[in-house]
């Protein structure tokens, strides 16, 4: 039996992580799946449990960690738990589906540790893009955006550690390279790595 492929991607708020992976899902479905992710924030203004996220009590997510339920997790922003359960990934993959995870650089890495085969996808855009994309997304008070790009620019320093980086500077474009990557994965071609 062949497993689906492991895909991550990563990259600071803004860059275009959540409209990329909405135009693979929709280009790839049922042979790639978004991973929902467990958090203990409190669920934005629209967003529902296991559709968004898992909206989770810092109490059942600390169960889930003594219990190995997560693939990864970190806290983030010092304030709230996220992490991958393991139920979001295995059996899919087992059935050879693809499994495509939205996380943080932290989680990124752990997942390479533990799971060699992931491939993982660095996504980026020119840096003044950052604030300006987070501002006009609205969800954000001034203060976490200015949280938001100090982390920016910490987590770009990590993008070597990832297989590919991915400009967004132009979303079809973005589009078309993330399909062909995202092709290539599920049909077990390995794309090219990034020198």
């Amino acid at each position: 039996m062949t497993l689906g492929p492991l895909i991550i991607v990563s990259g600071p708020s803004g860059s275009g992580k959540s409209t990329l992976i909405g135009r693979m899902i929709a280009r790839f479905s049922p042979r790639l799946r978004h991973s929902i992710s467990a958090t203990t924030r409190k669920a934005r203004s629209g967003e529902e449990d296991g559709i968004h996220y898992h909206f989770w009590t810092p109490e059942r997510f600390e169960q889930g960690i003594a219990a190995g339920e997560f693939l990864e997790y970190a806290t983030v922003f010092g304030r709230h738990y996220y992490g991958t359960p393991k139920t979001e990934v295995e059996s899919y993959r087992e059935a050879g589906v693809g499994v495509i995870l939205d996380i943080d650089v932290q989680g990124a890495a752990q997942i390479k540790h533990n799971c060699p085969s992931a491939f993982l996808i660095f996504l980026m855009t020119p840096e003044g893009e950052y604030a300006k994309r987070l501002r006009a997304r609205g969800k954000d008070s001034e203060e976490d955006i200015i949280r938001r790009i100090a982390e920016a620019r910490s987590e770009l320093t990590r993008a070597n550690e990832f297989d590919v980086r991915l400009l967004n500077d132009d979303l079809e474009q973005a589009s078309d390279e993330l399909n062909q990557m995202i092709d290539g994965l599920l049909n077990g071609r390995f794309p090219e790595k990034a020198s």
